[in-house]
């Protein structure tokens, strides 16, 4: 029942969204900015006391993607999540950092760098991870829980920690899961 009030809500998003797909919903959110960049497709969940802002970016959202409670989500360029991806509660997501080069100047005073941000297809984000500008997963890769993550990862791997490293890989020759080393390298 209380999903039914969700998808109302999303009814109302809709006429202030670039695009919000059939099915989709938002549990209540804390606070949301920049609706009219928002892209959604059909069926994403979105769970409650989400934080979404775009900043001027457009934040792009795939069918069929799962996102859980309090999630935070900040755009000045561009955020892309991928088709069928799953997202899970309390993460971070953005695509914009502080500048610190003049010491001498509040970090909150100085400029901002932004760059885009893409989590692809098919992948699954773990509990409390937190998504660095720039940052570049390929499609079906899974981020262990309370992750860092920053750098680009290429498809099928696994990556873990703070910062968070390649820890194994999907090898299509030999159809297996194989570890490797930091780089992604087989061992």
């Amino acid at each position: 029942m209380i999903k039914l009030f969700w998808m109302f809500r999303a009814v109302i998003y809709k006429f202030f969204m670039k695009e919000f797909g059939f099915l989709s919903y938002i549990g209540p959110p804390c606070y949301v900015s920049g609706l009219r960049l928002w892209r959604f497709g059909c069926r994403v969940r979105i769970y409650p006391q989400a934080r979404i802002e775009s900043l001027g970016g457009v934040i792009r959202i795939g069918d069929n993607v799962s996102i859980g409670q309090n999630l935070h989500i900040i755009s000045k360029v561009s955020v892309d999540i991928g088709n069928k991806t799953t997202i899970s509660a309390n993460v971070f997501i953005s695509d914009v950092d502080h500048e610190y080069v003049n010491i001498n100047v509040h970090i909150m005073e100085q400029s901002l760098n932004s760059k885009k941000t893409v989590i692809g297809e098919n992948c699954f984000i773990g509990y409390g991870c937190v998504i660095l500008p720039g940052t570049i997963l390929g499609k079906q890769c899974i981020v262990g829980a309370n992750s860092v993550v920053k750098g680009v990862f290429p498809d099928y791997c696994v990556v873990a920690g703070s910062p968070a490293r390649i820890i194994k890989r999907y090898d299509p020759i030999d159809a297996l899961w194989k570890k490797t080393d930091t780089l992604g390298n087989f061992i």
